[in-house]
């Protein structure tokens, strides 16, 4: 007899809220990056998943909303890239899923590496003002994962719909992570 699951979650890594208990709130660009990968990297080292880390701030004070880190192979479920996750926390955290309506408050979405095309998909309907990125879409295919199906002009896309982005903020920093990961033999998921 078919029995469908009446509940999903998944758990975050128990490093993951001391590490963000450590965050000095901020206007700068570059220290909010840092921050962000420095998850990706702490991911890797711990073992708790892929190589990609992301966060909502507030985009006028830097007021951390949420820290969400690749939990694809720890927890089994392939949607749970770092995007996905921090958007998840911080719609469950304000109680709305439209960023865009909860206050008067902009959100923007930090990533360690460019949104994959699942990722990009879910960023128009999350209420996020502002994407930064790090690493580029082809930094993480030059050690194998596949991103998907993105069209060229992502960043337009966005922008046409009142999105700002801004790209290859510390890029060398992020690929670097990526380069750790493979150099560590991390596991490369992609579906087959």
């Amino acid at each position: 007899m078919f029995q469908q699951a009446h509940h999903i979650s998944f758990d975050l890594p128990g490093w993951l809220e001391p590490y963000s208990q450590d965050y000095m709130p901020g206007t700068d660009l570059k220290s909010r990056m840092d921050f962000v990968i420095s998850a990706s990297r702490k991911n890797v080292e711990e073992g708790t998943g892929g190589p990609f880390a992301a966060a909502i701030f507030e985009i006028e004070t830097g007021e951390l909303v949420s820290l969400g880190v690749n939990l694809v192979m720890t927890q089994g479920m392939s949607f749970l890239h770092a995007e996905i996750v921090a958007l998840a926390v911080a719609q469950r955290k304000l109680g709305c899923y439209d960023l865009g309506e909860v206050t008067a408050t902009r959100y923007e979405l930090l990533s360690s590496t460019e949104p994959c095309a699942m990722c990009l998909g879910a960023i128009p309907w999350s209420g996020i003002r502002q994407v930064v990125t790090a690493a580029r879409d082809e930094d993480a295919r030059a050690i194998g994962f596949d991103e998907g199906a993105k069209p060229e002009n992502w960043i337009q896309s966005l922008k046409s719909r009142d999105i700002n982005v801004l790209a290859d903020i510390e890029r060398e920093s992020a690929r670097s992570v990526l380069q750790l990961y493979n150099l560590q033999e991390g596991h490369i998921y992609n579906a087959e």
